[in-house]
């Protein structure tokens, strides 16, 4: 009995998506394999080194060359870095040098919180973005379309960093409604678990409005573009000839064509506002992985920037993989030229 035609590609020659996948997958790991020799180099080459944190303080040559052999900065860098990659291979990312604890213990608390930031900031980008774009894609060329696309032109036009602190200023000082800063309020302890939920939300909505307003407005122009080419296709005039309503015709006929892009786009989306949130993490001081990634920066704190860096590349590739999969899956012609 032979192997379904879905992963074979059928009888006409149709490429196989396991094919694809095998193929993607190793071009995956080589780009991960070069993204971690590449940062191991760079980090390694910037000057100083992670004993220097400790200038200024009571600490003398003999003891800060102590340091460097604990560490294993003494030895020659090519030794240093198959030492790394065979820690690597056997899923250890090593010790942090300032906080004295496993990477991946540091990248297990700090990532939940930052992708909680995400889903809060894709949940504003894609809302607001599907919202204003189709309102804009039905009359294109009217008083609200050209309103729509002039607000987004603003805000893609400002640094994410300027939003956020636009939003402090107006929410958290002018108009004190919702707090600046941190993930939960000092006494959250104290509360009951929907006061809990309550104040994460209130702490949530600033720094996921920072991060997905920014990405809203190439996302709305991107949805009325695709609502506008779908509605101009002869399928859609030919319901119109049927007399069906032009409410029936965009919601059940226009729309779901036009937003079946928005599948990749959504894929390649979630990992960019997971390694976006730095900025936002800072400002906002937010407990997460860009929080992390900046204080361990500060610190030189090798094995944390290589793990931080590495996971980050890793759900980024993850993301792209995971988008051209789903094109795969609904195009057969992408896999024929992968």
């Amino acid at each position: 009995m032979g192997l379904p035609p879905a992963l074979t590609g059928g009888p006409r020659g149709d490429p196989s998506v396991a094919g694809f996948l095998l193929r993607r997958l190793t071009a995956s790991f080589l780009l991960l394999f070069a993204v971690a020799t590449g940062v191991f180099f760079l980090v390694h080459a910037a000057p100083g080194d992670p004993t220097d944190v400790f200038e200024g303080q009571r600490i003398n040559r003999e003891q800060r060359e102590t340091l460097r052999h604990l560490y294993g900065l003494d030895r020659p860098l090519g030794e240093q870095y198959l030492r790394w990659l065979a820690a690597l291979a056997q899923g250890e990312l090593g010790l942090s040098l300032a906080q004295q604890r496993p990477v991946a213990t540091i990248l297990a608390e700090a990532f939940p919180a930052t992708l909680l930031l995400a889903t809060g900031a894709i949940a504003v980008e894609f809302g607001i973005a599907l919202l204003l774009g189709i309102a804009a894609a039905r009359r294109p060329g009217g008083y609200a379309d050209q309103t729509i696309r002039l607000g987004s032109l603003v805000f893609v036009s400002q640094p994410p960093f300027w939003i956020a602190l636009m939003l402090v200023l107006l929410f958290a000082h002018l108009w004190p409604v919702l707090p600046a800063s941190h993930m939960r309020s000092v006494d959250a302890d104290l509360l009951s678990p929907a006061g809990r939920a309550w104040d994460l939300l209130r702490h949530l909505l600033l720094p996921s409005l920072a991060l997905g307003l920014y990405n809203a407005g190439s996302t709305l122009r991107f949805v009325r573009g695709s609502v506008i080419e779908v509605m101009g296709t002869d399928y859609i005039r030919a319901a119109r000839a049927r007399g069906l309503s032009e409410r029936r015709v965009l919601w059940v006929h226009g729309l779901r064509n036009a937003l079946t892009p928005l599948i990749q786009l959504f894929a390649l989306s979630f990992p960019q506002l997971l390694n976006g949130a730095l900025l936002t993490e800072i400002i906002f001081a937010w407990p997460g992985l860009g929080r992390a990634t900046f204080a361990a920066v500060l610190s030189r704190d090798y094995p944390l920037i290589l793990g931080l860096t590495l996971f980050s590349a890793f759900v980024v590739i993850l993301g792209n993989l995971l988008a051209d999969l789903l094109q795969a899956a609904a195009d057969p012609r992408v896999r024929r030229h992968a």
